[in-house]
C-alpha cells in the first residue's frame, strides 16, 4: 500500500477507502505547511489550514478525477482554503517580521551575515508590497517548486501566460525592492 502513487491512493479514497487518506497527509502535509508558513507566518494557523486541506479533500472527494497531478489538485483546495481564511479573519499578512539575530549563530563572518540578513529582510518588506495573487504565485513557483505546469493549472492559465505573469512580478517585486534600498 505504501506503494502506491498519490493518484491511485486519491482515487481509493474517493472509492471509500478513507483510511487511506493518512497516507497522503503523511506524505503531503510537510510541503503544505510550509506554503501555508510562508503565507502566515504563523505556526498553528498553519497546522489548522492544513487540516483545513485535508477535510476538504475528504468532503470533496467526489470531485477528483484522477486525471493531472494529485498536487495539483489539492493546491487548488489549499489557495481555496487559505483565500477563505483570509476572508474570514479579514487579514492578509505574508511572511511577518522574523527575528534574525536568532539565525546568525557564532561564526566568523558575522558581518556577512548580517548584510545578509538585512537584504532578506528587505526582501520580505518588498514581497509584502505585492498583491496577494503575485505573492501566493512566487511562493507556488520559488518556494514550493511547483512545476509551471501545475501551477499554471491550479491559477486557470496557460503555462506560457504563467510564465509571463512570474516573469512581470519578479520585475515588479526587484522595482520595488530596488526603490526601498
Amino acid at each position: 500500500m505504501i506503494g502506491l502513487d498519490d493518484n491511485s491512493l486519491m482515487l481509493s479514497v474517493k472509492a471509500g477507502k478513507t483510511d487511506r487518506l493518512s497516507l497522503l497527509y503523511e506524505r503531503h502535509k510537510g510541503p503544505l505547511y510550509g506554503f501555508f508558513y510562508r503565507m502566515t507566518s504563523d505556526r498553528e494557523i498553519s497546522e489548522d489550514l492544513v487540516q483545513n486541506v485535508f477535510l476538504r479533500i475528504l468532503k470533496y472527494k467526489h470531485t477528483y478525477s484522477g486525471e493531472g497531478k494529485f498536487t495539483t489538485w489539492y493546491y487548488h483546495l489549499a489557495r481555496n482554503v487559505m483565500a477563505d481564511y483570509f476572508k474570514k479573519n479579514n487579514r492578509y499578512q505574508p511572511m511577518g517580521d522574523q527575528d534574525w539575530s536568532n539565525r546568525l549563530g557564532h561564526q566568523e563572518h558575522v558581518e556577512a551575515q548580517l548584510t545578509e540578513v538585512q537584504d532578506r529582510e528587505l526582501l520580505q518588506k518588498a514581497m509584502k508590497q505585492l498583491p496577494h495573487e503575485k505573492y501566493e504565485l512566487l511562493m507556488m513557483v520559488k518556494f514550493q517548486k511547483l512545476r509551471y505546469e501545475q501551477v499554471a493549472e491550479i491559477m486557470g492559465c496557460s503555462v506560457g501566460a504563467l510564465k509571463v505573469r512570474v516573469h512581470r512580478t519578479i520585475q515588479e517585486l526587484r522595482d520595488i525592492y530596488l526603490s526601498m534600498q
